[in-house]
């Protein structure tokens, strides 16, 4: 065994073991509720934390960022979404390394009916903490402060109860332990905090630097931009990078998902990473990235 699989196994188990009680709890609660319009529901409204949304919006924080009206806007977003991928999926998921419900819960009848109730979807990926939770969270701090400071309360609040969606489809869909989320939240509000100080501060020094205050894309329309017509195409923009998150997801999950082929300690129920360039096949079999690393050494 590596040292990184015993690390797995070693803190990995420590979590399950020690918030046992309550995330089976919370998955029985969940468990109770599906049904099939909750089951779509649930795959809607996660795709706001999806990695896909998540990067495409990261591309739409930067053009706002280069738009002097909207700059507020996207360097909170980008330095929020950079910070919270950071601290989750370049520290804590490859520190923690926890493996996924649906892996170490397989033998337990109840959690497997309720999974398998929720459309059976899988990750590729460690499952502490949250990412898709994460995401979300982040978004949504970043944006909350950004109204809030607008003086626009009632609307700052719309993005804090969508991330809490987010956080419930995760439970809901049996992908994730309620600890994962939790801690999800917890590095989503940090990094959305971060980022909007952050934002904040590049602003103000930005101000003070000639040539950096003088970027501003509105330049580039001679009559300007018209203000109604640029909230509709930022909105339609956020609009195309949902269905490009959620569409996929409609075609994923269930029996016939391309699962890994990994049938080591346990069978593997996570997704395989199938015409992935980075994650090429392996004696002509593909894996998830947890055990596609392993296999290959990296």
């Amino acid at each position: 065994m590596t040292p990184m699989v015993f690390a797995a196994a070693s803190l990995g188990d420590k979590l399950d073991t020690v918030f046992y009680g309550f995330d089976m709890a919370v998955f029985e609660f969940f468990g109770s509720i599906q049904s099939g319009f909750m089951t779509q529901a649930a795959k809607f409204f996660t795709s706001f934390g999806d990695s896909v949304f998540v990067a495409l919006l990261a591309v739409l924080a930067v053009v706002l960022s280069l738009f002097k009206r909207t700059r507020k806007y996207g360097f909170s977003i980008l330095l929020s979404i950079l910070i919270g991928t950071l601290i989750t999926n370049i520290v804590l998921k490859p520190w923690v390394l926890r493996i996924r419900p649906y892996n170490t819960l397989q033998g337990d009848p109840d959690y497997w009916s309720w999974y398998v109730g929720a459309g059976m979807l899988s990750e590729s990926d460690y499952s502490f903490p949250s990412g898709h939770v994460t995401a979300a969270f982040e978004i949504a701090t970043a944006m909350f402060l950004c109204f809030w400071t607008e003086g626009k309360k009632k609307l700052a609040w719309v993005f804090p109860a969508l991330g809490f969606i987010v956080l419930c489809t995760r439970l809901y869909l049996m992908v994730h332990y309620a600890s994962d989320v939790l801690f999800g939240v917890l590095a989503g509000v940090f990094g959305g905090v971060c980022g909007y100080l952050l934002g904040y501060l590049c602003r103000r020094i930005a101000l003070k630097v000639k040539f950096l205050d003088a970027i501003d894309l509105e330049r580039l329309f001679k009559k300007g931009v018209n203000t109604k017509a640029a909230k509709i195409a930022v909105w339609a923009c956020v609009g195309l990078i949902f269905c490009a998150s959620y569409v996929p997801l409609l075609f994923e999950g269930g029996e016939e998902a391309h699962r890994c082929a990994y049938v080591g300690e346990y069978d593997c129920q996570n997704e395989a990473r199938v015409d992935d360039d980075d994650y090429p096949p392996i004696d002509g079999k593909f894996y998830c990235k947890i055990h596609w690393n392993q296999l290959s050494g990296k």
